[in-house]
């Protein structure tokens, strides 16, 4: 379990990280999300004893990281996956971990097979595709078996093939019972992968809940209807509180009435329906949404 009490960084003027308390359970997913800049990273960074607090508390089953015994073998942790002497092999580079941290050698040749870098194992690093040097940092924070997975970006630059992998395995592993805490850009990849979420904004919560009801937060239902008398219907149930949106020939999208009332409204009127259902926002739309105000960097052009 990883527990966030008022946690705050500031560099210098700027406050990277304000005020964030939240816990990650074991058991399932949590997904980290958040605009460039809200402070993902640094709160990570913190957890891992990497960036000290200005103020509150990170700890990992009840200790600051740092005051663990074998701190590898609380968390593993995938931060930067360039950070690997790339004159050394993947395997080397794992033995040499698993000999400095009290890992059996045997664990080395596990997690390559895990990872999937058993043709390339004895390649120097340097010479890694960036997908490959992803899962050689996902081996070694799975090296000592951890309970805890603290992975920022774990998908980039891994093909569709290792997306579904990680998603899977990190899947897996919490079902073991296992914390995992992961960040990422990708929201249709998250929508797959989370259960619940963490979300920040200039280094404040925005939300921390279930997938399902951030995206329920976000905006209410849409209906789509379509009807050869479209436009009969649409005159039907506009009124207060109402927004019709012609999307195409002999459909509209509605907000403001339920789905069943808008077919009430089409039986009384002997109105046919081809279609009436319920469209909910992605999560990326959600996040969006929920993030508008919280948005550093926004591109020229960009509509948010």
């Amino acid at each position: 379990m990883i527990e966030v009490h008022e946690l705050t960084k500031r560099f210098g003027g700027r406050t990277a990280v304000d005020h964030l308390t939240f816990t990650v359970k074991p058991g399932i997913v949590t997904g980290f999300l958040g605009p460039n800049g809200a402070g993902k990273s640094t709160t990570m960074r913190m957890i891992l004893g990497l960036d000290k607090p200005t103020s509150g508390t990170a700890t990992v089953n009840g200790r600051p990281y740092a005051a663990h015994r074998a701190p590898i073998q609380q968390v593993g942790a995938l931060i930067d996956a360039k950070a690997v002497h790339t004159g050394r092999s993947a395997y080397h580079h794992l033995s040499a971990m698993a000999a400095t941290t009290g890992v059996p050698r045997s664990r080395v040749d596990e997690v390559i097979d895990i990872v999937g870098l058993r043709e390339v194992a004895r390649r120097r690093a340097g010479a890694f595709s960036l997908g490959m040097g992803q899962r050689l940092g996902i081996a070694s924070a799975l090296l000592a078996d951890p309970e805890v997975l603290i992975l920022d970006e774990p998908v980039n630059g891994l093909d569709p093939e290792g997306i579904l992998w990680i998603r899977q395995l990190m899947r897996s592993l919490a079902a073991e019972g296992r914390t995992v805490f992961v960040s990422s850009h990708l929201m249709s990849e998250m929508a797959l992968t989370a259960e619940h979420l963490i979300v920040v904004g200039r280094g404040r919560l925005i939300a921390d809940m279930s997938v399902a009801g951030f995206i329920d937060q976000a905006a209410g239902d849409v209906v789509r209807v379509r009807s050869p008398r479209a436009a009969q219907l649409h005159e039907l149930i506009t009124g207060p509180g109402v927004t019709v949106t012609s999307t195409e020939r002999g459909a509209f999208e509605v907000t403001g009435l339920e789905a069943d009332q808008i077919g009430e409204c089409a039986a009384a009127a002997g109105i046919t329906l081809h279609e009436l259902s319920v469209q909910k926002p992605s999560l990326e739309e959600a996040f969006m949404e929920l993030t508008r105000d919280a948005v550093e960097y926004v591109p020229t052009g960009v509509n948010r």
